[in-house]
C-alpha cells in the first residue's frame, strides 16, 4: 500500500503557508508544531494526522487535495462534508479498498486523517465493475443492532459519500462519528442540522446525531458474510414438496 504524490503534498503544504503569508515559524505555531515547518517542507518529516486535521480546521484545506486526489482545495468543515479524509493506492496507483475490522474501528475516528495509521490496515483491489470509479471501504459489523440483515463479524462495503446532500433516506450507511463507527439506517429530519439513525433490530431505539459531528459517511451497498444461514423449515418443506411432485411425474411416465 502506498500514498500517492508524497512530494506533491509537501509542495501544497508550502503553498498554504505562502498564501497565508506566514513564516515557517509562524505557520508551525498556528498548527501546533514545535519550532518551524522547515523539516516538513524539506521532506524530512511526514505530514502527521494532527497537522492535516489542523489544516482542515483552521484553513479549510481539503485533505484529498493535499494528497493530490481532488481538485477541490477547500472544504467547509462541519457543514455537511463527509467525504473520505485519506485515500490509499497500490504500487500501480490504483485505489485500494481498505478494510477496517472491529479492533481498528475503535481507533478509526481518532485517526481518520492520519495517513501513516492507514498503512497498518489490510487493503486490496476488488476487480469488479461495481467497485470502479468510486471510493469504497470495508467495515466489520460489531454487535446485534442490525440483525437480521447484518450479523456479528459480517463485513459491509461502503461507497464514499461526498456531502450530506447526497445521502438518501432509509439507506444503510457507515457513520463515522468523533468517538465511534456505526452502521445504521439514515433518516433525514426537518432540522437539516440533525439526522436520525435507526437500527434494524427493533430492540434498539433510534437516536439523533448532529450533522456537524459526522466525519465520514459510506453508503452500504454490499456485504461479505461467513454466517450462511441454513434453509428454513418452510424452505425445506417446499423443497420436499417439489421433490415429491417430480417423483410422481416420473412414476406416471414409467406407467405410461
Amino acid at each position: 500500500m502506498g500514498i500517492n504524490d508524497v512530494t506533491g503534498d509537501v509542495r501544497r503544504f508550502k503553498q498554504i503557508r505562502e498564501e497565508q503569508q506566514l513564516t515557517q515559524t509562524e505557520f508551525a505555531e498556528a498548527l501546533g508544531i514545535k519550532n518551524s515547518t522547515a523539516d516538513i517542507e524539506r521532506g524530512r518529516t511526514k505530514l502527521s494526522g494532527q497537522v492535516v486535521t489542523e489544516l482542515l480546521r483552521i484553513y479549510n484545506v481539503n485533505p484529498l487535495w493535499l494528497y493530490g486526489f481532488s481538485n477541490q482545495k477547500n472544504l467547509n468543515a462541519g457543514k455537511g462534508d463527509v467525504s473520505p479524509k485519506v485515500v490509499t493506492v497500490d504500487k500501480l496507483d490504483n485505489e485500494n479498498l481498505v478494510l477496517v475490522n472491529q479492533k481498528a474501528a475503535a481507533g478509526y475516528p481518532h485517526n481518520v486523517q492520519d495517513v501513516e495509521w492507514y498503512q497498518q490496515l489490510p487493503a486490496f483491489d476488488l476487480p469488479l465493475p461495481q467497485y470502479r470509479n468510486a471510493t469504497y471501504r470495508g467495515f466489520q459489523i460489531e454487535g446485534d443492532s442490525m440483525l437480521p440483515s447484518f450479523q456479528q463479524e459480517d463485513w459491509v462495503l461502503g461507497k464514499a459519500v461526498a456531502s450530506m446532500n447526497e445521502a438518501s433516506n432509509n439507506k444503510i450507511y457507515v457513520v463515522v462519528l468523533p468517538d465511534s463507527v456505526l452502521v445504521k439506517k439514515l433518516q433525514k429530519l426537518p432540522d437539516p442540522s440533525k439526522i436520525l439513525l435507526i437500527s434494524l433490530n427493533q430492540e434498539y431505539v433510534p437516536f439523533e446525531v448532529n450533522v456537524s459531528d459526522i466525519q465520514e459517511l459510506w453508503q452500504v451497498n454490499s456485504k461479505l458474510t461467513f454466517n450462511l444461514e441454513t434453509p428454513s423449515e418452510s424452505g425445506l418443506l417446499r423443497e420436499l414438496q417439489r421433490s415429491m411432485e417430480e417423483l410422481k411425474s416420473q412414476v406416471k411416465n414409467i406407467k405410461a
